[in-house]
């Protein structure tokens, strides 16, 4: 018995998982997580900061915490808006 890989790659089809509102959704909630950030973390890190926009003092630990934040809350927005049948 062959198992059928194209029903496997049909049924895994991420065309109906990604779109143009759930990446604009993620991109807002980064961007705001890392604005919020920029003023929330007392000691930064004492390394080089990435000029980003002239954002000074912002290094490369900030801007992973900030972006996995961000990541964590565009996911429960995400997962929100799709539960309440707002994205489709």
């Amino acid at each position: 018995m062959e198992p059928n890989n194209y029903r496997i790659f049909e049924i895994i089809s991420m065309n109906d998982l990604w779109s143009a509102k759930i990446a604009t959704i993620m991109i807002l909630s980064n961007l705001i997580s890392i604005g919020i950030g920029r003023y929330a973390i007392k000691i930064r890190s004492l390394g080089p900061s990435i000029p980003i926009l002239g954002l000074e003092g912002l290094g490369l630990p900030e801007l992973l915490a900030t972006t996995s934040l961000g990541h964590l809350i565009g996911a429960g927005a995400i997962l929100g808006l799709k539960s309440m049948n707002f994205l489709s």
